[in-house]
Protein backbone atom coordinates (compact mmCIF):
# COMPACT_ATOMS: atom_id res chain seq x y z
CA UNK A 1 0.00 0.00 0.00
CA UNK A 2 1.28 3.45 -0.90
CA UNK A 3 1.59 6.04 1.85
CA UNK A 4 0.42 9.13 -0.02
CA UNK A 5 1.54 11.50 2.74
CA UNK A 6 5.11 10.30 2.80
CA UNK A 7 7.76 12.27 0.97
CA UNK A 8 10.89 10.95 -0.74
CA UNK A 9 13.69 9.66 1.48
CA UNK A 10 16.30 12.27 2.30
CA UNK A 11 19.71 11.63 3.78
CA UNK A 12 20.23 13.13 7.25
CA UNK A 13 21.46 16.69 7.04
CA UNK A 14 20.89 16.94 3.28
CA UNK A 15 18.52 19.27 1.47
CA UNK A 16 17.81 18.52 -2.17
CA UNK A 17 17.44 21.50 -4.50
CA UNK A 18 13.85 22.08 -5.65
CA UNK A 19 12.88 20.42 -8.92
CA UNK A 20 10.77 23.48 -9.66
CA UNK A 21 11.24 27.09 -8.53
CA UNK A 22 8.78 29.88 -9.35
CA UNK A 23 9.59 33.42 -8.25
CA UNK A 24 7.38 36.52 -8.70
CA UNK A 25 5.67 34.95 -11.73
CA UNK A 26 3.21 37.28 -13.41
CA UNK A 27 1.10 36.67 -16.50
CA UNK A 28 -1.24 39.24 -18.03
CA UNK A 29 -3.59 38.29 -20.86
CA UNK A 30 -6.09 40.60 -22.54
CA UNK A 31 -5.44 43.26 -19.94
CA UNK A 32 -6.34 40.86 -17.12
CA UNK A 33 -3.82 39.58 -14.60
CA UNK A 34 -4.01 35.77 -14.81
CA UNK A 35 -1.11 34.99 -12.45
CA UNK A 36 -0.18 37.51 -9.79
CA UNK A 37 3.39 37.33 -8.35
CA UNK A 38 3.39 33.57 -7.70
CA UNK A 39 6.02 31.88 -5.54
CA UNK A 40 6.26 28.07 -5.64
CA UNK A 41 8.87 25.44 -4.75
CA UNK A 42 8.36 21.75 -5.51
CA UNK A 43 10.66 19.12 -4.05
CA UNK A 44 12.07 16.38 -6.31
CA UNK A 45 10.52 12.94 -6.22
CA UNK A 46 7.12 14.13 -5.00
CA UNK A 47 3.53 14.18 -6.22
CA UNK A 48 2.14 17.70 -5.92
CA UNK A 49 -1.49 18.49 -6.59
CA UNK A 50 -2.45 21.83 -8.12
CA UNK A 51 -6.09 22.31 -7.21
CA UNK A 52 -8.58 25.06 -7.76
CA UNK A 53 -11.73 25.97 -9.68
CA UNK A 54 -11.78 26.22 -13.47
CA UNK A 55 -10.33 29.52 -14.67
CA UNK A 56 -8.15 30.15 -11.62
CA UNK A 57 -4.88 29.97 -13.58
CA UNK A 58 -3.78 26.33 -13.20
CA UNK A 59 -3.20 25.71 -16.90
CA UNK A 60 -1.42 29.06 -17.33
CA UNK A 61 0.95 28.16 -14.50
CA UNK A 62 1.64 24.76 -16.06
CA UNK A 63 2.29 26.31 -19.46
CA UNK A 64 4.73 28.71 -17.80
CA UNK A 65 6.55 25.79 -16.20
CA UNK A 66 7.02 23.92 -19.48
CA UNK A 67 8.12 27.12 -21.23
CA UNK A 68 5.29 27.69 -23.72
CA UNK A 69 3.57 30.61 -21.97
CA UNK A 70 4.54 34.25 -22.51
CA UNK A 71 5.15 35.74 -19.08
CA UNK A 72 5.18 39.36 -17.90
CA UNK A 73 7.53 39.10 -14.96
CA UNK A 74 9.33 36.78 -12.59
CA UNK A 75 11.35 33.63 -13.13
CA UNK A 76 10.64 29.93 -13.50
CA UNK A 77 13.47 27.41 -13.08
CA UNK A 78 12.94 23.75 -13.88
CA UNK A 79 15.51 21.14 -12.82
CA UNK A 80 18.01 23.95 -12.35
CA UNK A 81 17.43 25.53 -15.79
CA UNK A 82 15.20 28.37 -17.03
CA UNK A 83 11.81 27.06 -18.15
CA UNK A 84 11.85 26.20 -21.86
CA UNK A 85 15.62 25.68 -21.99
CA UNK A 86 16.58 23.30 -24.85
CA UNK A 87 18.24 20.89 -22.42
CA UNK A 88 14.84 20.27 -20.79
CA UNK A 89 13.10 18.97 -23.90
CA UNK A 90 13.73 15.33 -23.06
CA UNK A 91 13.53 15.80 -19.27
CA UNK A 92 10.03 17.30 -19.01
CA UNK A 93 6.82 15.55 -20.00
CA UNK A 94 3.65 17.60 -20.47
CA UNK A 95 0.13 16.24 -20.89
CA UNK A 96 -2.46 18.86 -21.83
CA UNK A 97 -6.18 18.71 -21.06
CA UNK A 98 -6.95 18.02 -24.73
CA UNK A 99 -5.36 14.79 -26.02
CA UNK A 100 -2.21 15.70 -27.98
CA UNK A 101 -2.04 12.68 -30.28
CA UNK A 102 -2.95 12.06 -33.91
CA UNK A 103 -6.51 10.83 -34.42
CA UNK A 104 -5.78 9.24 -37.83
CA UNK A 105 -3.02 7.00 -36.45
CA UNK A 106 -3.32 3.91 -34.28
CA UNK A 107 -2.18 3.83 -30.68
CA UNK A 108 1.00 1.99 -31.67
CA UNK A 109 1.72 4.33 -34.60
CA UNK A 110 1.37 7.36 -32.36
CA UNK A 111 3.74 5.90 -29.81
CA UNK A 112 6.23 4.85 -32.49
CA UNK A 113 6.26 8.42 -33.80
CA UNK A 114 6.76 10.01 -30.38
CA UNK A 115 9.41 7.44 -29.47
CA UNK A 116 11.35 8.45 -32.59
CA UNK A 117 11.01 12.16 -31.71
CA UNK A 118 12.21 11.54 -28.15
CA UNK A 119 14.90 9.08 -29.12
CA UNK A 120 13.30 6.45 -26.89
CA UNK A 121 13.87 2.74 -27.61
CA UNK A 122 11.02 0.83 -29.25
CA UNK A 123 10.94 -1.39 -26.16
CA UNK A 124 9.59 1.62 -24.25
CA UNK A 125 6.33 1.38 -26.18
CA UNK A 126 5.28 -1.88 -24.56
CA UNK A 127 6.24 -0.45 -21.16
CA UNK A 128 4.07 2.66 -21.44
CA UNK A 129 1.13 0.78 -22.97
CA UNK A 130 1.13 -1.44 -19.90
CA UNK A 131 1.52 1.51 -17.53
CA UNK A 132 -1.61 3.25 -18.81
CA UNK A 133 -3.70 0.11 -19.29
CA UNK A 134 -4.00 0.05 -23.08
CA UNK A 135 -2.93 -3.54 -23.72
CA UNK A 136 -4.86 -5.01 -26.64
CA UNK A 137 -5.73 -1.57 -28.05
CA UNK A 138 -2.43 -0.94 -29.84
CA UNK A 139 -3.93 -1.34 -33.34
CA UNK A 140 -7.00 0.80 -32.66
CA UNK A 141 -7.27 4.16 -34.37
CA UNK A 142 -7.16 6.97 -31.84
CA UNK A 143 -10.23 8.51 -33.55
CA UNK A 144 -12.26 5.49 -32.44
CA UNK A 145 -11.20 5.65 -28.80
CA UNK A 146 -13.17 7.22 -25.99
CA UNK A 147 -12.04 10.53 -24.52
CA UNK A 148 -10.55 8.78 -21.52
CA UNK A 149 -8.66 6.33 -23.73
CA UNK A 150 -7.26 9.18 -25.83
CA UNK A 151 -6.06 10.84 -22.64
CA UNK A 152 -4.26 7.61 -21.75
CA UNK A 153 -2.50 7.59 -25.14
CA UNK A 154 -1.29 11.15 -24.47
CA UNK A 155 -0.01 10.10 -21.07
CA UNK A 156 1.74 7.09 -22.59
CA UNK A 157 3.48 9.35 -25.11
CA UNK A 158 4.70 11.62 -22.29
CA UNK A 159 6.09 8.61 -20.39
CA UNK A 160 8.14 7.30 -23.32
CA UNK A 161 11.24 9.31 -22.48
CA UNK A 162 11.07 8.55 -18.72
CA UNK A 163 11.02 12.31 -17.91
CA UNK A 164 12.37 13.75 -14.66
CA UNK A 165 9.39 16.12 -14.38
CA UNK A 166 5.84 15.29 -15.42
CA UNK A 167 3.33 18.12 -15.72
CA UNK A 168 -0.17 16.67 -16.05
CA UNK A 169 -3.17 18.92 -16.66
CA UNK A 170 -6.25 17.13 -15.30
CA UNK A 171 -5.10 13.67 -16.48
CA UNK A 172 -7.91 11.74 -14.75
CA UNK A 173 -10.90 13.72 -16.04
CA UNK A 174 -13.48 11.43 -17.61
CA UNK A 175 -11.88 8.21 -16.38
CA UNK A 176 -13.70 5.51 -14.45
CA UNK A 177 -12.88 5.10 -10.74
CA UNK A 178 -10.85 1.91 -11.25
CA UNK A 179 -8.59 3.47 -13.88
CA UNK A 180 -8.24 6.65 -11.83
CA UNK A 181 -7.02 4.56 -8.90
CA UNK A 182 -4.58 2.67 -11.12
CA UNK A 183 -3.17 5.90 -12.57
CA UNK A 184 -2.63 7.40 -9.12
CA UNK A 185 -0.77 4.23 -8.16
CA UNK A 186 1.35 4.75 -11.29
CA UNK A 187 2.01 8.40 -10.44
CA UNK A 188 3.32 7.44 -7.01
CA UNK A 189 5.46 4.63 -8.36
CA UNK A 190 7.05 7.13 -10.78
CA UNK A 191 7.75 9.48 -7.86
CA UNK A 192 9.23 6.60 -5.86
CA UNK A 193 11.60 6.05 -8.80
CA UNK A 194 12.72 9.71 -8.60
CA UNK A 195 10.40 11.60 -10.94
CA UNK A 196 8.64 14.79 -9.87
CA UNK A 197 4.95 15.15 -10.73
CA UNK A 198 2.73 18.24 -10.80
CA UNK A 199 -0.90 17.22 -11.35
CA UNK A 200 -3.76 19.66 -11.72
CA UNK A 201 -7.37 18.95 -10.90
CA UNK A 202 -10.56 20.78 -10.00
CA UNK A 203 -11.81 17.66 -8.18
CA UNK A 204 -11.03 18.17 -4.53
CA UNK A 205 -11.34 14.51 -3.54
CA UNK A 206 -8.13 13.80 -5.46
CA UNK A 207 -6.21 16.02 -3.02
CA UNK A 208 -5.80 13.18 -0.52
CA UNK A 209 -3.81 11.26 -3.14
CA UNK A 210 -1.11 13.96 -3.23
CA UNK A 211 1.90 14.37 -0.96
CA UNK A 212 1.75 18.16 -1.24
CA UNK A 213 -0.93 20.61 -2.32
CA UNK A 214 -1.03 23.98 -4.01
CA UNK A 215 -4.48 25.55 -3.79
CA UNK A 216 -5.17 28.29 -6.31
CA UNK A 217 -7.82 30.95 -6.58
CA UNK A 218 -7.99 33.88 -9.00
CA UNK A 219 -4.36 33.65 -10.04
CA UNK A 220 -2.92 33.33 -6.54
CA UNK A 221 -1.64 30.47 -4.40
CA UNK A 222 -3.74 30.60 -1.25
CA UNK A 223 -2.25 27.49 0.36
CA UNK A 224 1.00 25.54 -0.04
CA UNK A 225 1.19 22.58 2.35
CA UNK A 226 0.51 18.89 2.91
CA UNK A 227 -3.10 17.65 2.98
CA UNK A 228 -2.81 16.77 6.68
CA UNK A 229 -1.40 20.19 7.58
CA UNK A 230 -4.17 22.00 5.69
CA UNK A 231 -6.84 20.00 7.48
CA UNK A 232 -5.22 20.67 10.85
CA UNK A 233 -4.79 24.38 10.07
CA UNK A 234 -8.44 24.90 9.16
CA UNK A 235 -10.05 22.32 11.42
CA UNK A 236 -11.77 20.84 8.37
CA UNK A 237 -12.60 17.19 7.75
CA UNK A 238 -12.11 17.30 3.97
CA UNK A 239 -9.89 19.28 1.60
CA UNK A 240 -12.89 20.92 -0.09
CA UNK A 241 -14.03 22.22 3.28
CA UNK A 242 -10.48 23.43 4.01
CA UNK A 243 -10.33 25.17 0.61
CA UNK A 244 -13.58 27.01 1.26
CA UNK A 245 -12.33 28.10 4.70
CA UNK A 246 -9.10 29.41 3.15
CA UNK A 247 -11.07 31.26 0.45
CA UNK A 248 -13.23 32.91 3.12
CA UNK A 249 -10.12 33.94 5.04
CA UNK A 250 -8.44 35.33 1.91
CA UNK A 251 -11.58 37.30 1.01
CA UNK A 252 -11.79 38.77 4.50
CA UNK A 253 -8.12 39.79 4.38
CA UNK A 254 -8.67 41.48 1.01
CA UNK A 255 -11.72 43.37 2.32
CA UNK A 256 -9.81 44.54 5.38
CA UNK A 257 -6.88 45.73 3.27
CA UNK A 258 -9.22 47.58 0.90
CA UNK A 259 -10.93 49.31 3.81
CA UNK A 260 -7.69 50.58 5.38
CA UNK A 261 -6.83 54.20 4.52
CA UNK A 262 -3.85 54.72 2.24
CA UNK A 263 -0.91 56.32 4.02
CA UNK A 264 -0.56 59.99 3.13
CA UNK A 265 -4.23 60.34 2.16
CA UNK A 266 -5.64 60.86 5.65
Amino acid sequence: MINYSAGPPTAPGSAAAPALEVRDLRVVRGGRTVLDDLHVDIAPGTVTGLLGPSGCGKTTLMRSIVGVQKTDGGEVRVLGRPAGHPSLRHRVGYVTQAPSVYADLSVAENLQYFAAVLGAPRSAIARVVGQVGLEGRERDLVARLSGGQRARVSLAAALLGAPDLLVLDEPTVGLDPVLRHELWELFHSLADAGATLLISSHVMDEASRCQHLLLMREGRIIADDTPAALLARTGAREIEEAFLALVAGADQTAKTAAAEPVKGNR
